[in-house]
């Protein structure tokens, strides 16, 4: 039994982009661990799924892949309450890269979430209600070298975060972002290096540490509950407090 405190999705209906490997999958664990029954897609099965998760095949990237999906899952379950717009990233890359580059990235990380929440809103508003969750980055506030497609891409899905809550909260359909911070994934030391670089780069935190997937699920959950049932268009910092000024670390160590 659920306890008074504990968020209940039991009964509801969720999907999550990308959901079959790291951040998404602790997502989808989350979700399903609270009750909801849900489903994550991708290019290609994984080998094992947790318990309580299906998956189905889709390219999100493809608007009418991304319609069946919806359409399948919410013929199958008689409804649709939750989609976590997760699917994206990118490897560094210059600016000078290819146009083929950057059409790739933002397909991706922006046009994927609006085509899944085109398909979604039919369902959701048809029921006067859903949440959608789009995860952006802190590169989408932040711009940095070698990200300009990404950062971009991620600063198009905050603001398209903002228009869809604006235009479908008349329906009841509640559109928030979290914007993710540093975070410890199974690409961790390819991007930060090893434990102990990654350990300096979590010193770097006001929160000391950088991020897990259980720090980014315990956010969706709450913005798919009841509890946030009067949060649309939101831009939610999951990022550890930022990172620090260069210039306190000056100040400590003088």
């Amino acid at each position: 039994m659920k306890g008074a405190n504990t968020i209940d999705l039991t009964g509801q209906v969720g999907i999550v982009t990308g959901g079959t490997r790291g951040l998404g999958r602790q997502i989808a664990v989350a979700l399903a661990d609270a009750g909801a029954r849900v489903t994550v897609c991708g290019r290609t099965e994984p080998d094992d799924l947790p318990e309580g998760v299906d998956f189905r095949a889709a390219d999100v990237r493809d608007p009418d892949q991304a319609a069946a999906l919806v359409d399948a899952i919410a013929a199958q379950h008689g409804r649709l309450d939750i989609l976590v717009n997760n699917a994206g990233g990118s490897p560094q890359a210059p600016a000078t890269a290819s146009p083929r580059f950057f059409d790739a990235i933002v397909r991706l990380n922006l046009h994927s979430a609006m085509y899944m929440s085109q398909a979604a809103y039919a369902h959701m508003a048809r029921a006067g209600c859903g949440s959608i969750v789009n995860i952006a980055s802190v590169s989408g506030i932040r711009p940095s070298p070698m990200t300009a497609a990404y950062g971009a891409a991620k600063a198009g899905l905050l603001n398209l975060t903002q228009s869809l809550a604006q235009e479908w909260g008349p329906d009841g359909v509640r559109v928030n972002a979290i914007i993710v911070g540093l975070m410890q994934t199974e690409t961790s030391e390819e991007t930060y290096g090893d434990a102990e670089a990654q350990a300096a780069v979590g010193r770097s935190m006001p929160l000391g540490r950088m991020g897990t997937g259980q720090d980014i699920a315990g956010a969706v959950l709450w913005l798919s509950s009841s509890l946030a049932a009067w949060v649309s268009g939101a831009r939610i910092n999951v990022d550890g407090g930022g990172e620090r000024p260069y210039f306190l670390d000056l100040v400590k160590g003088s």
